[in-house]
């Protein structure tokens, strides 16, 4: 937690600009009964049933101090379909020497999708431009990409879309729109902060540390 923390007070580097990314499935619902037109004025209503249609994957990062951002939607989530995304995220950021990536423990978020999927000198050297920094367990809170999942659930994700094609068109605009506004993240918590919120685990490990 302290090394996540650390890295998200570092001042802006474009040499190392630091990253969050992670992975959200998106489920593909249709309509069951077509709704009513709604009248003048009045708002919209739909059926309460529904059908699932299929499911995808919306793979996306952020750079919390510019605002930057990129996201991708695909059919499944493999080692696959990360080792491509990170192909993009490189593409995106061609000057630095490092890009600073903040991910969860999942088993495909490893250097070895990169060479399931490339071929060896591509996957070494894609695997060069980055250094990987993952959140503790259950602790995907500490992922500033969090918040833009949450932004985009509100403002997109929250509603019936019956078909990948559709749902790509929709949450690209809005991630391209908001990157366009430059809308940045300002995380307050501090491993001081951390280190009073927890001050019980603190005091645990003091005090096996004095043992």
């Amino acid at each position: 937690m302290e090394q996540i923390l650390w890295l998200y007070a570092l001042p802006y580097d474009p040499l190392y600009p630091v990253v969050c990314f992670d992975e959200r499935p998106c489920f593909l619902i249709g309509e069951a009964v077509a709704p009513l037109n709604p009248a003048p004025g009045k708002v919209a209503k739909e059926h309460y049933a529904y059908t699932k249609e299929d499911s995808c994957c919306l793979l996306a990062a952020i750079e919390p101090l510019t605002g930057a951002r990129l996201a991708q939607l695909y059919a499944q989530r493999t080692k696959r379909e990360y080792a491509l995304f990170l192909k993009e995220v490189a593409l995106k950021y061609p000057e630095a020497l490092k890009i600073r990536l903040v991910q969860d423990n999942l088993n495909t978020h490893d250097i070895s999708s990169l060479y399931e999927t490339l071929a060896p000198a591509e996957a070494f050297a894609l695997a060069q431009r980055f250094e990987f920094y993952f959140t503790p367990k259950s602790a995907s809170w500490l992922n500033m990409i969090e918040i833009e999942f949450s932004a985009l659930a509100r403002q997109c994700l929250n509603r019936r879309i019956p078909t990948m094609q559709q749902m790509e068109r929709e949450v690209l605009a809005l991630v391209q729109e908001r990157e366009q506004k430059a809308i940045k993240i300002n995380w307050q918590f501090s491993i001081p902060k951390a280190r009073t919120t927890f001050h019980n685990r603190y005091t645990d490990v003091q005090k096996y540390k004095d043992n």
